[in-house]
């Protein structure tokens, strides 16, 4: 008898180890997953490992700071969009409004010390943009034609070092004189003059007081910023002057 399909055979006639070897082919797909799934875990355990010695690494840095214990939530806050300008005005103003302070305080100080002494004729301050103006004399501080600061100018420049240790501000010193020419060994033009004169100012402050030379700055002028015509001995005598600027250090030269 003749069987075309092996599955018809009878059990004595089939080849040994067929029907054996297909069931045992599960045993191969149940073996690939089994080791996907052990390097999936294995993925999971290293990254879950490195996190933790980040974040171990991240709170040892922050150790000593009691960064934790001002803050409270390490979620930034959103800023609150219902604040107005002004809010955010005073808080922009904060380091504005102590140097503000500062300047008025030196101002009335040097005006009370301009007061007692009887010196308005010679000395004027005032507070600008810039910063807190003194406008001196050249007749309080040089004869005509010198540079060389007279005695009885020390006690202002004594007090003046004294507010500026008390309020360690930059100062720019400027010298200024008429439009009469000079031509000394010295200073052969007024350019000469006033720098020399600025310069004698800022020398005294440094050598008197305990002040950085970096706190000032020294610039002549000559007769090129007058206030006055130079057409009466009066003005020119306001002409003749040194400028010494307390800067605003919010003040911005848009020049």
């Amino acid at each position: 008898m003749t069987y075309e399909n092996p599955e018809c055979l009878p059990m004595k006639f089939r080849r040994p180890g067929k029907t054996q070897s297909n069931n045992r082919q599960w045993l191969t797909t149940f073996s690939d997953m089994l080791l996907m799934m052990l390097v999936f875990f294995i993925m999971l355990f290293s990254i879950s490992v490195v996190d933790s010695q980040r974040f171990q690494d991240l709170v040892d840095s922050f150790e000593g700071q009691d960064i934790f214990d001002e803050a409270s939530s390490i979620v930034a806050e959103e800023p609150e969009t219902s604040g107005t300008d002004d809010d955010d005005q005073i808080y922009d103003d904060g380091q504005g409004s102590m140097e503000e302070e500062d300047l008025e305080s030196l101002l009335e100080e040097i005006g009370s010390y301009i007061e007692d002494n009887d010196l308005e004729d010679v000395i004027t301050a005032t507070r600008e943009e810039r910063g807190v103006k003194l406008v001196l004399q050249d007749r309080l501080l040089f004869d005509t034609g010198e540079a060389s600061i007279l005695e009885e100018a020390e006690p202002f420049l004594d007090e003046t070092i004294s507010l500026l240790e008390e309020f360690p501000y930059s100062a720019e010193v400027e010298g200024h004189t008429d439009n009469r020419p000079i031509e000394t060994y010295r200073y052969p033009s007024n350019w000469e003059l006033s720098s020399a004169r600025a310069t004698s100012v800022i020398r005294y402050f440094i050598e008197e007081g305990e002040l950085n030379s970096s706190r000032f700055v020294a610039t002549g002028y000559g007769d090129t910023r007058p206030v006055q015509a130079n057409d009466t001995s009066e003005n020119m005598q306001e002409n003749r002057r040194v400028v010494i600027f307390v800067t605003d250090p919010d003040f911005e030269d848009e020049t």
